[in-house]
This record gives C-alpha cells, structure tokens and sequence, in this order.
C-alpha cells in the first residue's frame, strides 16, 4: 500500500508539472466552511447563535447567574485538561486582553528576580523579547531567537533562569516537537504562550509554570478574552516577588501580597462578555461531545495529514516548517516554490473570491505563502474540498504571468 501511494504522488508531481502552466476547470464543490482564518477561528461544527440563548445578557457578571457561568467556563476547562496530564493543584483564570494579555500579565507580575531568557521564532515571540528588553528594561536577558521555519537551539537554553517562550508559533506554522519539556528540575518558570497549541496538541503541562492562551484559537471562540493558568511554583513567585515598576490595575494577581484567588473562580478582573463566555461554554460542550482532549489533538492531526499528503504530492507547495517534527498542527503555514509575493497573494485572492478560503494569506511579517487552519474546528473533508481549489488558483495565476 505504502508503495502504491509514493507512486501516485511521484506521477501526480509528474501530472502536476506538466500542466502548471496551463489553465484548469475550476472545481464544481466549494467547501462548506470557507474559514480557514488562523485568529479568530472556524467555528465549531454544527455551530448556531441559538446555542448562546442561555446567556444572562443584560447581568451583572458578579451577580450569581454571571459568577456561575464564568465558573463553569472555568471547570468545563479544567476537565478537559486534567485528562491530558493538567495537575489539579494547577490554577485557570479567566483575564483580559486574549492571550497577549495572559502573557503579559505573567511577564510584569513575575519577570525580574532570576535573568530571563527569550526563546522566539516568530512574530509574537519577538514581540515578548521587547517587552522584556524595551518596556520592563529587565538587565540580564537572554535571546534564543530562530528564523521562520526552524527552531532555535532549545539545547541551549538555560532552565535557571525565567523563560519565556511560544509554544507553537502561529505566525510561522513551527511547534516545539511533541517529545520536547521543560526538565523538572528546572529552577527557573517556564512560562509557555500556547495560544494555538492548547486543545491541539499534546503538551507537557506538569512541567510548565504558566500556560496562556485565548478562547478564539483552537476551540474557536470569540476574541477579547484570555486564559492564564499558573503552576504553584508561579503562585510562589507571586507571593514571594513585588515588581518594582508599577502594575496596571489589569495585571494585578495578588492582593496583600498573596493570590488574588477569586480571579481563578470567575470573579474576573475587569468587565467579560457574558455572550462570549456563553460561546466558549458551547465551544467546551463540543469538544467534550468529540472525544475531550484527545479528540481534539486526533481531529487536528489529521488535517494536518491532509495537507501534508497535499504537499507530498504537489511540486510548487511545501512548509515552510523545515523539520516535519517542528509542524504545527493548527497554523500550517506553507509557500509557493514557483511564485512571488505577489503570485501568491493573487492566488489568496481568487480564492477569497470564490468564496472557497478567507484570511489565508500569510501573517504580514512572514515569508510570503499561505497560513491555513487546521485546528480541531476545521473539518478534514473541507480542507480535501480546499486542495482542488489551490491546483485551480495556481494554474490560473501561472497562466496570467
């Protein structure tokens, strides 16, 4: 069987190039979801606004009704993470400012007492290197930086000191890989952005000391909100460090100098969105209905799988993730061998036009290609409907030139 399928990818390249220069039929099916955008995401399958009709719109969100329900945003998280290897001493929160808020209220409420290292690879990681060095001006930073599509030297990383680093980069479509941890003996606080890793993928939560990430990546929610999940050894921190900058009113974690601990029951600091808590409460019933945790790295996994089968057997499209270890399972991010910046952008276009693919194009700082979604929201029969429709944009773009 394994022979076979090298031999129809090996004549579909051979098919594949003969005819890159000419024009195509466009394909007859669309998929049915054309969001493929990798922030805010696909909604769930199934997904309908009559589901959010228990919202209490209108509440107060300290009042019981409001408290209950951002509670249960909290637990319903909570179970779907313990079986993936979540320890219950662990701590959620529900914070503002989506994960770039869960991020940086981990970077200015801990950052300072140990040197710190950065490990970045993409956009968003260097955007947490000039927090460190430009806006909190902390004295002994490390940088471990990496170009888009690889790794840095995660050898090289100092586990005595804070590090803080993407879990899964979803500007450059480049995971740590699946056998990589923080050691348990680190003495520094791993504090992992894992925004578009969490629900994804299988991640080693007993040796992170912060997780972050947001209700719109992997499960599809809306956007505003974050989620900040801290280890005991992150609450020590808290408890036992005061920054000596001033803290915004949003990033304060301690009250008296111990655990504001109503934040991680629903008692948030600032003012949610009771309808987009309600959405993240639909978002978390379906994952449960699709296998928990596992479903979702099993879902996500094999559109990933599509993609690659895509890549395999298409001359023009590969990742730009060099390692297939390093792949993100969630942002694949791919480029066109055989085209521009403005090629590709052309071929988005189409696509975009057709009604067949939105927000596909590359993040704005990244080599130019294509960044498709393929978390456990997505459908793999979509994506399969999707490809056709790549070959068509291609050919069409490579006939105009």
């Amino acid at each position: 069987m394994r022979n076979s399928m090298r031999m129809f990818a090996a004549g579909r390249r051979l098919l594949s190039t003969a005819v890159a220069d000419a024009p195509m039929a466009k394909p007859a099916v669309k998929p049915a979801s054309p969001n493929f955008s990798s922030g805010p995401c696909a909604k769930r399958p199934g997904y309908a606004l009559s589901n959010l009709a228990d919202a209490p719109l209108g509440r107060s969100h300290r009042a019981k009704v409001g408290k209950a329900k951002l509670g249960a945003a909290i637990q319903k998280t909570r179970e779907l993470l313990e079986p993936a290897g979540l320890p219950s001493d662990y701590y959620i929160g529900i914070v503002p400012a989506s994960d770039t808020g869960a991020v940086e209220m981990a970077m200015w409420s801990m950052l300072g007492p140990k040197p710190t290292t950065i490990v970045h690879f993409e956009s968003f990681g260097g955007d947490w290197h000039t927090d460190a060095v430009k806006q909190l001006k902390l004295e002994n930073v490390t940088n471990v930086q990496a170009d888009y599509g690889v790794l840095p030297d995660l050898d090289s990383i100092d586990w005595n000191t804070d590090v803080v680093f993407t879990y899964n980069g979803t500007t450059a479509g480049v995971r740590m890989p699946p056998s990589w941890a923080p050691p348990a003996d680190r003495k520094g606080l791993a504090i992992a952005d894992s925004t578009s890793a969490v629900f994804a993928m299988e991640m080693p939560f007993a040796n992170l000391d912060v997780v972050t990430f947001s209700w719109q990546k992997c499960l599809g929610g809306e956007g505003a909100h974050g989620m900040l999940i801290l280890s005991p050894r992150a609450v020590e921190r808290l408890e036992s460090y005061e920054p000596p900058w001033p803290m915004p009113k949003i990033f304060r974690m301690t009250k008296k100098g111990k655990l504001n601990a109503d934040i991680f029951t629903g008692a948030t600091i600032n003012t949610p969105s009771m309808l987009a808590n309600e959405d993240y409460l639909d978002a978390l019933d379906w994952a449960k209905s699709v296998g928990g945790y596992a479903g979702l790295v099993k879902r996500a996994n094999a559109n990933l799988g599509v993609l690659e089968s895509f890549c395999d057997s298409t001359p023009w499209m590969e990742f730009l993730a060099v390692d297939p270890a390093t792949r993100s399972n969630t942002s694949v991010c791919l480029k066109v061998t055989d085209l521009d910046a403005a090629g590709v952008k052309k071929m988005a276009a189409l696509l975009e036009a057709e009604g067949v693919a939105f927000d596909v194009g590359a993040y704005r700082s990244a080599p130019p290609g294509f960044r498709i979604w393929c978390g456990p929201t997505v459908e793999s029969s979509d994506l399969e409907l999707l490809l056709p429709w790549l070959e068509w944009a291609h050919a069409e773009v490579k006939a105009s030139a």
